[in-house]
């Protein structure tokens, strides 16, 4: 993940965090709630820096050509 990502990412578990204890979240649905919240926080602040900057933040640098299960696999034989 590049800095942005990693950044985003944990907007969303702060905010989905901050939600749920907030609203005293219980049980399954309730949390599930919570992290939708949480993570619409993120993407519209994701989505206003994309926009105001021109360039996406998200980025194919970490790509994987190879899923690790497969190289593992492969790496074996």
């Amino acid at each position: 993940m590049n800095d942005l990502e990693l950044i985003f990412t944990m907007l969303g578990e702060a905010s989905t965090t901050r939600i749920a204890r907030n609203k005293d979240a219980q049980g399954f649905n309730q949390n599930k709630d919570a992290a939708v919240q949480g993570g619409e926080v993120a993407g519209v602040a994701k989505k206003e820096l994309e926009q105001r900057s021109n360039e996406n933040v998200s980025s194919t640098e970490n790509h994987l050509n190879e899923p690790e299960k497969s190289k593992r696999k492969n790496q074996k034989n």
